[in-house]
């Protein structure tokens, strides 16, 4: 009998529809690693693709029934053409539902990724600032050469906060959304607490530097007065030499 043959279409089609649902969209998928979140992501993705390649048996069963209903008596038209009806609506709704949790889950994992990158991108700065301080830890020279060094370390230190704002931003998108909250939580924590000694270690460096630069200022001066002295009385001395001046004969402090 061709409406049993029909029905029988219908009832494995909403089975499969069914089935689907359970195992896509009712299910309570836990990201709690990057690779739970992958593998999800994957398997959305493989069961939109599988969804889609269903439109053609969804099209044939279509036909089939408007076939049948246009030869068969009205008798037999309301309950088929209605198990139709209820087919393709819950057919597109499950490829609209699988497509928009496969395309939910794609921006996380998106997200995900970007917050890695900006958190490689900052470490790499802190890597620098780190050698930096390595560097003028002992800076030998005069105030000029201590100058160089401050110079150098402020050049570093403005640094934008923009790359440390998208990060606060990115990571309380995932975990508000319970996506891989612990591990974000942990690399946020070590990150944070990083950033803050460096920049402490920073500030007392550039303060020591200052101070470093204020004392060869002060070395420097009073070490040209003494060499303006010691030419003066170079100078004195070379002329009492010249006189054959008798050292009894000048100012104490010449002799």
């Amino acid at each position: 009998d061709k409406t049993v043959s029909l029905r029988k279409d219908l009832s494995e089609m909403h089975e499969w529809i069914t089935q689907a649902e359970e195992e896509y969209l009712e299910r309570d998928f836990e990201y709690k690693t990057p690779d739970e979140l992958q593998k999800a992501v994957e398997e959305l993705k493989r069961a939109k693709e599988e969804a889609m390649q269903k439109e053609v048996k969804v099209k044939l069963i279509t036909d089939s029934v408007n076939n049948f209903i246009a030869k068969a008596p009205p008798a037999a038209h309301g309950a088929l053409k209605k198990e139709l009806d209820i087919l393709i609506t819950s057919y597109q709704q499950l490829c609209s539902r699988l497509n928009g949790k496969w395309k939910t889950l794609e921006e996380v994992w998106a997200c995900w990724r970007e917050l890695l990158s900006y958190l490689d991108a900052e470490n790499k700065w802190l890597n620098e600032i780190e050698l930096k301080l390595k560097a003028t830890e002992n800076v030998q020279g005069g105030a000029e050469e201590i100058s160089e060094s401050l110079d150098s370390l402020e050049r570093l230190m403005r640094h934008p906060e923009d790359n440390r704002n998208q990060i606060r931003e990115l990571a309380q998108t995932l975990t508000d959304g319970g996506v891989l909250d612990e591990l974000i939580n942990e690399k946020l924590e070590k990150f944070n607490t990083r950033w803050e000694e460096l920049q402490q270690q920073a500030v007392r460096r550039q303060k020591s530097l200052e101070q470093s630069i204020q004392s060869a200022q002060e070395t420097d001066k009073t070490l040209r007065l003494i060499q303006e002295s010691l030419a003066v009385i170079d100078k004195q001395l070379a002329a009492y030499t010249a006189e054959r001046v008798d050292a009894a004969q000048v100012p104490q402090e010449a002799q």
